[in-house]
């Protein structure tokens, strides 16, 4: 048997609409599945205030429900029925069923399908692309539904491909974004930290230098030190990922790229060089 809505929003027949609009909020706040996610109680329970809600702020769903026209959930009741009784007629002289019945039955059936198919549409998934850096840092962005209209979402800082950002519109509807983080050209991701390849000269490798480096929150300088060699990985705090509980870092790791083509007098240089001042890199290996 449906609830009277008057009874599931806890108001009197005679409430003024102040009166049921402030029930609402009252309740709402209480039984919002935002407020305590994945109790199923309080999210049906949320959903039959949502409804009653629904029917008692609207005037005139209001006043044919008070008549007895149409019930909890805006179905049509058969003739001489009241608040709070069956909606059905007694059996003809035939024993069989009244046309109003069989009316008013299907009409309800199909009030209640198109309700519960609207709760199904409202619980869509959609694919929301992020760039690598948007997902970083996260932010403000408008975003188009799948029903056209255009929202403005916040984009917490960190997301990642598959994680799934819940989003309401309304009573009974909500939009899950599932998010897909594109690939960037230069950074990649270890939990909150970044990583980058940076490509240094051999002069900068041998003697040193303070070079330019990008990071997701802007260029940054960074100091090479003498002798570093490829492979080498020098790290810049709280470049990474921000997050409440501290930023991530960047780590630099990095490339020593010779001139191309060959620069004649450095070759010449080294054949000299290296004929005076052999030394080994890679030490006893044995196959197998």
């Amino acid at each position: 048997m449906t609830k009277d809505p008057y009874a599931i929003l806890g108001v009197a027949r005679n409430a003024s609409a102040a009166d049921i609009k402030a029930a609402y909020r009252r309740l709402a706040k209480r039984l919002h599945p935002d407020i305590s996610p994945g109790n199923d109680a309080h999210e049906q329970r949320f959903k039959e205030v949502a409804s009653a809600y629904d029917l008692l702020s609207d005037p005139q769903k209001r006043a044919r429900f008070d008549r007895g026209e149409i019930d909890a959930v805006g179905a049509e009741r058969g003739w001489g029925s009241r608040p709070g009784g069956t909606g059905r007629r007694g059996p003809d002289s035939n024993g069989g069923v009244s046309l109003d019945e069989i009316l008013a039955e299907v009409l309800g059936r199909r009030r209640r399908d198109s309700h519960a198919a609207g709760e199904r549409a409202g619980n869509a998934t959609e694919t929301l692309r992020l760039g690598f850096i948007e997902a970083a840092l996260g932010g403000k962005r408008v975003i188009a539904l799948g029903d056209g209209r255009k929202v403005e979402i916040t984009v917490p800082s960190g997301v990642e491909s598959g994680q799934r950002l819940r989003l309401r519109h309304g009573p009974l509807q909500e939009t899950y974004l599932e998010i897909e983080v594109e690939a960037h050209p230069l950074f990649r991701r270890d939990g909150r930290d970044v990583h980058v390849d940076l490509p240094v000269t051999l002069p900068e490798a041998v003697l040193g230098a303070v070079v330019t480096v990008p990071t997701i929150h802007g260029d940054v300088a960074l100091k090479v030190p003498p002798g570093s060699n490829s492979g080498a990985t020098l790290r810049l705090r709280a470049k990474g990922i921000p997050a409440p509980q501290g930023h991530g870092d960047q780590y630099v790791k990095l490339r020593v790229v010779l001139p191309d083509p060959p620069d004649p007098e450095l070759v010449a240089f080294l054949e000299h060089w290296g004929a005076r001042h052999p030394y080994q890199v890679r030490g006893k290996r044995r196959n197998g």
